[in-house]
């Protein structure tokens, strides 16, 4: 006979992820954001033959991946937030590793960490400021 407490548990589990410098839980503060494949190779690296890829770009314009998302994570022994790349395995498991630069342009909806590259740098710095004196700023040139 089951326990009272594991036959009514319908809640789903929470997620076993894990820093990989430190091994302590991972909290989620991101949504998932899902990778899309827009080049043939990106497919095949994944395990597509080589003419599926080719169908499956002439066909869309952006093949998501499945079991494969980008996501901000809390360390609590860092105390820091860091993307991280999350591969959902068959058995359940995830394989995470930090966000490589190239997979960024892979995702939609996610703004840079680094800014925007066409954004300069007097922009950036006044963007930042929570003062309404920063028009002194451009006197100050």
């Amino acid at each position: 006979m089951h326990k009272r407490c594991e036959r009514n548990r319908k809640r789903s589990k929470r997620r076993a992820i894990y820093c990989p410098i430190h091994g302590c839980y991972l909290d989620s503060v991101s949504q998932k954001y899902k990778l899309f494949a827009d080049k043939a190779e990106q497919l095949q690296e994944r395990g597509l033959s080589r003419r599926a890829a080719l169908l499956s770009i002439a066909n869309y314009t952006a093949v998501t991946i499945q079991g494969e998302w980008l996501e901000a994570f809390w360390c609590e022994h860092c105390q820091e937030k860091n993307w991280y790349y999350v591969r959902q395995l068959n058995n359940g498991r995830y394989d995470i590793s930090l966000a490589p630069k190239e997979l960024w342009q892979q995702v939609t909806g996610v703004i840079d960490p680094d800014g925007n590259p066409s954004v300069g740098e007097f922009t950036r710095i006044n963007a930042k400021q929570l003062s309404c004196h920063s028009v002194n700023s451009f006197y100050s040139l």
